[in-house]
């Protein structure tokens, strides 16, 4: 069993989870790679999905995949950075597994592909159209989700499609976005919200959702991995609650925002360090991201635990590695 980003946040988890059901697990990981999530036990490759030469090694005597790998950066520096790692890097690996004749995979996309419903519950019924106006992280999962599900309908490859919703919890070692939220809420580093809304689940239970996909999920399907649909405002009060912080009670309009994002975009090209606010952020935060589970509880088994325990296993961690005081 091959896994792809296993030294990043929801890959390390379902490593976990593989191997606690008896996998045997091998990972592969770039050199440049944070090695924290990496477990011992585990068979560790070194190389990188944009590699075809370490992709063709690392599948040696492999029969499944979970290609968990993904740039998760809503600005970089190099926006073609974003594109590459998640379409090209997923077209390798496709590729690469078709060669290797494997008879299972999984490919992790995100919710990010699936079309927001204003005052409703967004399904796999629904894909996200690419637009003019998209970022490059959004634009590159729907792209790369669309060569998964055309490279199973016209060359056979046994593919299921899992899409995270937002996981929360330990490991979030970059932290991604979600965990950079987490992280200044707990540290009494938000002074204001915007009205928007996330799905959040535990980072864990969807690393359990990825496995049963793996183990059950029909191929060629996709199914969304979620948890509770949740207002920012109640995600920031409950974090103000497990920390004994007062909760922000200041909305500001989206728009009022967009030239602090922009300000903060052009000083990061000057530090290298990644803006908290961004304008695809903001983009993504104009539609409330609230999705229906239901086909994968119903076919999966899929089951998560409420977010408030997400939350406070994500500040435990989080203050373990010196991000939260």
């Amino acid at each position: 069993m091959l896994v792809t980003g296993a030294s990043g946040f929801l890959g390390s988890a379902v490593a976990h989870v593989l191997r606690q059901k008896g996998y045997r697990v091998r990972t592969l990981a770039r050199a440049t790679s944070a090695r924290a999530n990496l477990d011992p036990q585990d068979e560790a490759f070194t190389g990188d999905i944009l590699d075809a030469k370490s992709l063709d090694m690392a599948l040696e005597d492999v029969d499944h995949i979970v290609h968990a790998a993904a740039d998760y950066r809503l600005w970089a520096r190099d926006p073609d950075e974003i594109l590459r790692a998640n379409i090209e890097g997923t077209r390798l690996v496709m590729g690469a597994a078709r060669k290797a004749g494997l008879s299972r995979i999984v490919h992790v996309s995100s919710t990010a592909t699936i079309q927001p419903l204003e005052g409703g519950l967004s399904d796999e019924t629904m894909p996200a159209a690419v637009l003019p106006e998209m970022g490059n992280y959004k634009r590159s999962k729907i792209l790369s989700e669309r060569l998964v599900e055309q490279m199973a309908a016209h060359d056979g490859l046994p593919v299921v499609i899992v899409n995270p919703s937002t996981p929360i919890g330990p490991r979030d070692i970059k932290p991604t976005p979600t965990g950079r939220i987490i992280v200044e809420a707990a540290s009494g580093r938000m002074p204001a919200y915007v009205e928007t809304g996330l799905n959040l689940a535990h980072v864990d239970d969807v690393a359990a959702g990825v496995v049963a996909a793996l183990e059950r999920g029909r191929i060629g399907e996709r199914y969304i991995l979620g948890g509770e649909n949740v207002a920012l405002s109640d995600m920031l009060a409950a974090i103000a609650d497990l920390i004994g912080r007062r909760p922000p009670h200041v909305r500001l309009p989206i728009g009022l925002i967009y030239p602090f994002a922009l300000g903060a975009e052009a000083m990061a090209h000057v530090t290298g360090r990644t803006p908290f606010a961004t304008r695809e952020g903001l983009r993504l935060a104009r539609k409330t991201m609230f999705f229906s589970d239901a086909k994968a509880r119903r076919e999966l088994g899929y089951a998560t635990r409420p977010y408030q325990q997400g939350l406070a296993d994500a500040i435990a961690w989080f203050r373990q590695a010196g991000h939260v005081a």
